[in-house]
């Protein structure tokens, strides 16, 4: 099989795009998908692979039967194949939802593709609390944590469907494992949506020099810029960094964080416990102690069936939370 030429794969669709705005509110996953369709046509190493997950079979099957297969519900056999095909020289996008590839797959993950720095892109839907209707077992509030301790292992967490978009992209000749983590439904798009997307690099949203507000995810990167707003009303100037890697997270403005603004709040759909908060407390308190406040889920089981924005709020994530912990950071 030939490899495409240079940046065809990587290329972003063009910026001012008339029907930008109909492209991109639909759920991010439904954006990805047609994505991979896109980049699967350029390029015969790009599979698929299923695990009964509704739309893939509509779309990419349909289109590229011979770069599909559904290995059934089987997470476990999910990432056996895919690590074995990417040893045979391809590119497979393995696709389940994100509690059943960090917590039912976790020592296939662990051992046959990080651990052999393999190129397998695991994506992952319904991240963090966004398949809350489907109860604590459907729940993915530790998986961050559970991936970025795994050695070779990249994880971005895009804030909507246009920058899931172009983090794919920018993912698509990436040597080692990718863990890509979205949501279920669709979000408001931050800006136009023409944004450029770098690995590893935080996407400055507002800026600021009283505190530092710091987010990963859709619903966490909305309440953090409304934050941002509501602080300003009262005179406090936060600057909004949307952290969308996760691993190798943005030390450079982390440490430019800590020393030009008065402290840092992350906001995050995870556990606080080994999350964005976690990675962010570990580089400032080596580079530069600062304040760090982390609003995420507790260290608690929510035993219940709620959707996702309630669950969010039932945990205390909220824009007002947010608000309330910038407040304090920044006038201490």
């Amino acid at each position: 099989m030939t490899k495409p030429a240079d940046n065809v794969l990587t290329a972003p669709p063009e910026s001012g795009d008339a029907d930008w705005a109909e492209r991109y509110s639909v759920p991010a996953r439904e954006v990805y998908r047609r994505t991979l369709v896109e980049l699967a046509e350029l390029d015969p190493r790009v599979f698929c692979l299923d695990t009964d997950m509704g739309g893939l079979e509509d779309g990419f099957a349909q289109r590229l039967p011979e770069q599909y297969v559904n290995v059934g519900i089987a997470e476990m056999n999910l990432m056996g194949v895919s690590a074995g095909l990417a040893a045979g020289g391809l590119l497979p996008y393995a696709n389940t939802l994100s509690g059943f590839a960090a917590a039912r797959a976790c020592e296939a993950l662990k051992v046959d593709i990080a651990g052999n720095d393999l190129p397998v892109r695991v994506v992952v839907t319904h991240g963090g609390a966004s398949s809350g209707h489907y109860g604590p077992t459907h729940h993915a509030l530790d998986d961050i944590a559970i991936v970025r301790s795994m050695p070779n292992m990249t994880v971005v967490v895009p804030c909507d469907a246009a920058e899931t978009e172009r983090a794919v992209r920018a993912t698509a000749e990436l040597e080692g494992p990718l863990f890509l983590r979205l949501g279920r439904g669709a979000t408001p798009v931050i800006g136009d949506g023409s944004a450029e997307f770098t690995l590893g690099r935080a996407r400055v949203l507002r800026d600021g020099g009283d505190v530092t507000i710091v987010a990963t995810g859709p619903h966490p990167v909305h309440m953090a810029v409304e934050a941002a707003h509501a602080l300003a009303a009262r005179g406090v100037s936060a600057r909004v960094l949307n952290m969308h890697t996760v691993k190798p997270i943005d030390r450079e403005s982390l440490v430019s964080a800590a020393m030009e603004t008065g402290g840092i709040v992350t906001v995050e759909d995870h556990l606080e416990t080994g999350g964005l908060g976690a990675a962010v407390a570990e580089v400032v308190s080596a580079e530069h102690p600062c304040p760090v406040r982390r609003v995420g889920f507790p260290d608690a089981y929510l035993d219940f069936v709620a959707d996702e924005r309630d669950l969010l709020e039932y945990a205390g994530i909220s824009p007002e939370r947010i608000e309330r912990e910038a407040w304090a950071v920044a006038r201490r």
